[in-house]
């Protein structure tokens, strides 16, 4: 079964993923692909990027269709790993965590585990926060 599968994805620029969503899911045994009943998860840890597909209603498990171990969180990775997976084709709804969500919008800059969103100071400089008003 791996090496029926197997074929269906690709390594390009450090990023494994599925190169035909529809034919995966279909080898995989799901009768019919709706993209409305889908969502596309993203997460990474210190050491891996995954991009998973979640079924809305859990009738099917987790479909792995991204990989990396070289790529980091950011706005450039998170650009390419979108257009790699062909994601203006297929409108998943995306489910990622906060700090992901900064990237999606483009909002890296400083630090991003903290971002503050209600000032432009450095949201590290923690000796300044609820002091400084301008």
């Amino acid at each position: 079964m791996d090496e029926v599968l197997s074929d269906y994805f690709v390594k390009e620029d450090d990023f494994v993923f599925c190169k035909n969503i529809r034919g995966l899911l279909t080898a995989m045994g799901v009768p019919q692909y709706k993209p409305a009943e889908w969502c596309l998860f993203i997460d990474s840890s210190k050491q891996s990027l995954k991009c998973v597909l979640l079924h809305n209603v859990n009738t099917y498990a987790g479909v792995p269709i991204g990989h990396s171990v070289t790529l980091k969180e950011s706005y450039s990775t998170v650009e390419i790993v979108l257009q790699k997976l062909c994601y203006n084709e297929h409108k998943w709804l995306v489910c990622v965590d906060l700090k992901m969500v900064n990237h999606l919008l483009g909002q890296q800059g400083g630090y991003v585990k903290h971002p503050c969103f209600l000032c432009l100071r450095d949201s590290r400089a923690d000796d300044q926060h609820w002091q400084r008003k301008d």
